[in-house]
């Protein structure tokens, strides 16, 4: 069994590292050379990496053929204030990659499509009734990411209701762990601040609109709900919301890192103020359908993260 992943990133290697563990064969299509990161969460030799576009269909589907691939994951884009900087290009990478890998699993037979969307998918211009954000909340909130993500997930929908391949689509909130952040969520790259600088003893310098309240989820369990997606028998099309159920503050999630890192010292970078969120997503269908709940509290999730951190930091130093 294979599963060709787009994306060589956190969310793709967390699913990865499932994947591996019960004898899945791995191969990444990324542009960009990740080696070094992959080598790091993966192991050296542990997976094939092919460096090509998701947006090239020619190269998309023989990388499906050529490794005999039966499930696709498809990561790829760009996240926050990246996917309109400038805005056509991250129409184009966001839209006309997923258009692409839609159309390799078509042409290559695959059975199941995977996807990651986002918790920012939803119009957060609305406020939900009871503050809970379910799987059928309406989407897009005008921005171009969450537009894009909208799309996507559109686009999928159509594709298996014409082809009849089967599509899993995960809306996680934001994730955090060992990343590389090209993709350019702004939530992961400030986690990762405030562990690095805890464990290198220097102050965390964070934007002032880092400091919203915010919802979030370990790269491990993230990992783990892809996994269930891609072995677990499933409805043609599914929707499922990954997340810990609750909204933190960023006071609370300074709290979980220093439960591990108890020196850390914060410095806020004066500039946009927060827009907090308050509603959060209803994680009730992963549970009923998956078998899916957070293994990992924020302080469990911030412990975890340092040790990959320390172990990293050790190798390149």
């Amino acid at each position: 069994m294979t599963t060709l992943i787009t994306g060589a990133g956190l969310v793709g290697t967390s699913f990865a590292i499932c994947a591996l563990a019960r004898g899945e064969k791995v191969v990444f299509l990324d542009p960009i050379p990740r080696e070094d990161y992959l080598d790091s969460r993966l192991g050296a030799g542990s997976y094939t990496l092919i460096a090509e576009d998701a947006r090239h269909l020619p190269g998309v589907l023989a990388a499906i053929e050529e490794h005999g691939a039966d499930t696709v994951l498809h990561t790829t884009g760009l996240i926050g204030k990246r996917a309109e900087d400038p805005l056509h290009l991250g129409m184009d990478l966001n839209i006309n990659a997923t258009i692409a890998v839609c159309e390799a699993v078509r042409l290559a037979g695959v059975k199941r499509l995977l996807s990651i969307s986002t918790f920012g998918s939803y119009d957060w211009r609305r406020t939900a009734p009871d503050g809970v954000m379910k799987e059928d909340f309406p989407l897009g909130s005008g921005t171009a990411y969450s537009n894009t993500k909208a799309a996507q997930e559109l686009i999928l929908e159509a594709y298996s209701n014409r082809y009849g391949f089967e599509v899993a689509i995960v809306r996680p909130a934001n994730v955090f762990g060992m990343g590389h952040f090209w993709g350019g969520s702004g939530g992961g790259e400030k986690c990762h601040t405030l562990v690095e600088s805890g464990i290198r003893g220097v102050p965390a310098r964070i934007p002032e609109e880092q400091t919203m309240s915010f919802e979030y989820v370990y790269s491990n369990d993230i990992g783990r709900a892809l996994d269930l997606c891609a072995t677990r028998d499933l409805a043609r099309y599914n929707v499922f919301n990954i997340g810990i159920g609750a909204v933190t503050t960023f006071d609370e999630l300074v709290a979980a890192v220093r439960a591990s890192l108890p020196n850390l010292e914060i410095e806020i970078v004066p500039g946009t103020p927060p827009v907090s969120r308050t509603d959060h997503m209803d994680i009730g269908r992963a549970r009923d359908v998956l078998g899916w709940e957070p293994e990992y509290t924020l302080e469990a999730g911030f412990a975890a993260y340092v040790e990959e951190m320390r172990s990293a930091l050790g190798a390149n130093e």
